[in-house]
Parts: structure tokens; sequence; C-alpha cells
């Protein structure tokens, strides 16, 4: 099972996560606000777990937007269809306290060839948001077959843009490879993910997965420049810290860390992060897709937030990677 699932981190930097895994519902005492809207009391969140996955239903890959008061979870939605036929959507849920979301509501179109999914966060540029996700392709995935099926070459990077966060535009093709190099010379890339450059306010990175992670950067989201690639596992998340860019990774199992001040010379950070994956059933095969939201700043919560899907199995058979996947 995968699940998506929180932990508060009370101080530093993920460094904190397995100390904040076992205490949050015990030694976590004050009340997290924004403002004059949303009231999170950590002490009344019983589990981890914010949607579990069935026979029928997978939640994955989380990206979080906090906003007026309003936490905004994306997620890759994977549905078995009574036909036994497997669709992937980017979907959304709402919450003000992280316990009670509102419904799942898919934001994509359903298309076995293209499997939108995979958010990688959430941006404001100028009026706008701008969310970023891949598509997955996998036609005619069926039930029936005995392997598991990765999506296909054509897997590419997307965005759309939105007002107000409920309604989005039709997706554009990210052309990170740079206008001269054709679509279908791009090579497959997936999960990316959208960060200013911590120098220069008008340049901005995606990161993605593509011999390791790979870089590239954009100054008005139409015209790209490829900068170059890490050695790195998959669902990117970056933030800066003391002027340096934090890699938050998923190699095989658990949760990575880089550092960088340059992006060009990465080194690895602390040790990989499983939290309490051997006391936690819906967790035991894998912990990955690690989302850290940066609230430091916001007054009254002042943590580091890291979502994440768990999964039951460690064996990747076929059923069991659209199936009971969680996010915690």
């Amino acid at each position: 099972m995968k699940n998506i699932t929180i932990f508060v981190i009370t101080f530093g930097l993920l460094c904190t996560f397995v100390c904040a895994a076992q205490t949050v519902n015990t030694r976590i005492s004050k009340t997290f606000f924004d403002g004059n809207t949303s009231i999170i009391d950590i002490r009344k969140i019983l589990s981890p777990v914010l949607f579990a996955g069935d026979a029928h239903t997978a939640y994955r890959d989380p990206a979080v937007l906090f906003h007026e008061g309003v936490f905004y979870l994306f997620f890759s939605f994977i549905e078995i269809e009574p036909d036994g036929y497997i669709y992937s959507y980017v979907a959304y849920s709402k919450s003000r306290d992280l316990i009670h979301w509102t419904s799942v509501k898919k934001i994509t179109q359903k298309d076995q060839s293209l499997n939108y999914s995979s958010p990688g966060n959430i941006i404001r540029y100028g009026k706008e948001w701008l969310i970023c996700f891949q598509t997955y392709p996998r036609p005619r995935y069926h039930t029936s077959e005995q392997k598991i099926r990765y999506g296909d070459q054509t897997a590419r990077i997307f965005l759309m843009r939105s007002h107000d966060l409920e309604n989005w535009s039709n997706p554009e093709l990210l052309k990170v490879k740079g206008d001269s190099i054709a679509v279908e010379d791009m090579g497959r890339m997936i999960d990316p993910y959208l960060i200013r450059d911590k120098d220069d306010p008008d340049k901005y990175w995606c990161f993605y997965k593509q011999n390791g992670v790979s870089l590239s950067y954009t100054c008005n989201f139409s015209s790209w420049n490829y900068f170059g690639h890490t050695e790195a596992g998959e669902n990117a998340c970056v933030l800066v810290r003391d002027n340096e860019y934090v890699l938050v990774h998923s190699p095989a199992n658990g949760i990575g860390i880089k550092k960088s001040a340059d992006l060009k010379n990465w080194q690895d950070w602390g040790k990989l992060i499983t939290l309490g994956q051997e006391q936690w059933e819906w967790a035991k095969g894998r912990i990955t897709a690690g989302f850290v939201l940066d609230l430091k700043d916001t007054a009254g919560i002042e943590k580091y937030l890291m979502f994440y899907h768990g999964q039951v199995h460690k064996h990747f058979r076929q059923l069991q990677y659209v199936q009971n996947n969680s996010m915690n």
C-alpha cells in the first residue's frame, strides 16, 4: 500500500524527520495558524496517513501548496476501472487542518496514451499559478498483464496555468532541451520540479528525471536552455537554505539529500531517511517521493512539512504498483 503522509520538522533542515515522526502525536503541542484563517493542531493528527489506497486506487507523488490558510495537495491518482483498464491523473484535495480533506478532484483528462501524473510543485509566476507534471503513457494497460509496465519512451513534462488554483489551462509541453531539439529527440523524462534561481529573480530552473536528475533554465517559460545533470533518484524537490540548493530525492527506497551552491557540484548530505518504516505496515516495502514544504517563514507554523507515499510490498509486481498506494 502507498500512503500520502505528513511529518513536522521542528528545527534544522530535514535532519529531524525521524524525531518528528516519533513525536508528532505526543510531544508537539503548538497550535499552527495562518492569520485569521487556518488553525492546525498537530496533536489532533492521529495518523500520518492522509489518503489510503485500496484495491482500485493509488495515491502517489504529493506536491503541496499552502495559500491563504489552505493546504492544496496535488498528487498522482491511479484508478483501476471496472473493466480492468488502469488510468493515471493529476488530482487534488484541500484542507485547513491536515485532517479533513475535500473530495478528490481530477484536473487532467482520461487518456492512457498520456496518463498525466506526478505533479512536481506549484509556483507563482506573475499573476498566475503554474503547476508542472509528467505524462506516463501506458496504452491499453490492463490488470491482466503479469508484469509491471512503466511509462514508455514518449513520457515528457508539462505545465498548466491557473488564476485560482481550481481551474487550469490546457497542458503545455516544456521543451527543456531547447527549441532546436525536436520533441521526439528530447528523450524520456519524468518528475519535473520548478524553482526560482536563488541569485537571479528572473531565472527559473526545472529539475527532472533523466540521466539521474537533469536541469534546464528559462526566463520566460517558453524558451529553455539545458544546463546539465547530476546523479540522483526520482521525484526531485528543491529548497534554498543558507544560500545553498538542497535537493531532496528518492533512490530505490527512502529519501536522500544533496546540497550545492552552484547547481554543478553536488554533495550527499546526511543519512538516508526512512522514518518509521520498520514499524509501519503501510510503508514497509518503500518510502518515496518526499516533498518538503517550507513554511519556516509562515507565522505560527515555522516548520518544514514533508509529504510522501508509502508502499506495503518490497517487490514491484504489477498490481502492487497501481493498488494500495497511500499518501502520507
